[in-house]
């Protein structure tokens, strides 16, 4: 009898009926190997790679071409798994293209991120043309500053520290840029979010989780076989929720909240940062505020009218579910039972 299996990158353990399903020979292997996830169908899906993990794959092999040239580089993701990816690499220039996996709606799949290493006494991140920049109040860093994210930027400084080490050399600066990124931009939420410029470098796992309506339909599945879960719309939600609410089952469902559909006699919790939980519940709960994104009228106005108005709408639609909303921090913004 097949053995439930974890998933290394969101700890949900499969259980043994989904791995009898699945004809593929190397199904255990590629399941902890964090790059396919497994259906309830038997179906494997192929997840893709960050903008973050990406952008570590390009600034390390600059720094290693700075020696020889590359044609592959091998990355740590946050989550401690090493994924390997081809890369064209040559005299402190390094290509990488993102991998999309089976995600039907990832804009940035097959994307091109560019690093320029140069000797330097110090190690220097910069970047360049199509990262963007961060124009809004209430984001992850300080206005202006480009758009990486925590976890994203300690990726690629480690990577830049492995090709430092690999190559014996002292210091580099890297240059990062994203020829498509200005363009691109326009096709993501970084406008609303008052992201300029380019896009993000993003990614808390490394791993982008593939999508389709077979996957949204076993996470709908995961729901109802808990007596007690919380559901939340992010990484970050999801990580701070398993602390909030440890007794209960944690699932991940994105932006896809309109999937939602809680047993009456489930213990539910809608758990996340306010954007995306708002901007569902009521989409024009900018509207009359002054504010050009909710993580600023959250940050300058947290008991602002429009925020409770959108509350009232998102408990009319989930009645008997308790909806809390987090500060980055992971401390409570509002919760309403």
């Amino acid at each position: 009898m097949l053995e439930p299996t974890v998933d290394p990158v969101t700890g949900f353990q499969i259980p043994s009926s989904w791995l009898k399903l699945c004809l593929d020979p190397q199904a255990l292997q590629k399941i902890r190997s964090g790059r396919w996830v497994l259906l309830s169908s038997g179906e494997l899906l192929r997840r893709g790679l960050t903008t973050g993990t990406t952008a570590a794959a390009a600034c390390k092999g600059a720094v290693l071409s700075l020696k020889r040239s590359v044609d592959s580089v091998n990355i740590e993701t946050p989550v401690g798994l090493m994924v390997s990816m081809p890369v064209i690499a040559k005299d402190g220039f390094c290509v990488a293209v993102k991998e999309g996996g089976d995600h039907q709606f990832d804009v940035t799949g097959g994307l091109e991120i560019v690093a320029h290493a140069s000797l330097s006494e110090r190690t220097d991140l910069v970047t360049g043309k199509g990262v963007g920049r961060i124009m809004a109040k209430g984001l992850c860093e300080e206005l202006g500053k480009p758009a990486i994210s925590p976890s994203a930027r300690r990726q690629i400084m480690l990577a830049i520290a492995e090709g430092l080490r690999e190559t014996c050399l002292a210091g580099a600066r890297l240059e990062l840029s994203i020829p498509r990124g200005m363009d691109l931009a326009e096709k993501t939420l970084n406008p609303g979010l008052g992201i300029v410029g380019g896009i993000s470098i993003l990614g808390s796992t490394g791993f982008v989780e593939p999508w389709n309506d077979h996957l949204i339909g076993d996470r709908a599945e995961e729901l109802k076989s808990a007596e007690k879960v919380v559901v939340s719309t992010g990484r970050t939600g999801l990580r701070f929720s398993r602390i909030l609410f440890p007794d209960h089952k944690a699932v991940l469902m994105g932006s896809q909240l309109d999937r939602l559909a809680f047993e009456r006699d489930q213990e539910s919790v809608l758990c996340g940062l306010p954007a995306l939980i708002l901007k569902w519940a009521w989409p024009e709960v900018l509207e009359g505020t002054g504010y050009g994104t909710v993580a600023e009228l959250v940050e300058h106005e947290p008991d602002h009218r429009n925020i409770t108005l959108a509350l009232e709408k998102a408990k009319k639609s989930l009645p008997n579910t308790r909806i809390v909303l987090l500060r980055k921090n992971g401390s409570i913004l509002k919760d309403v039972p």
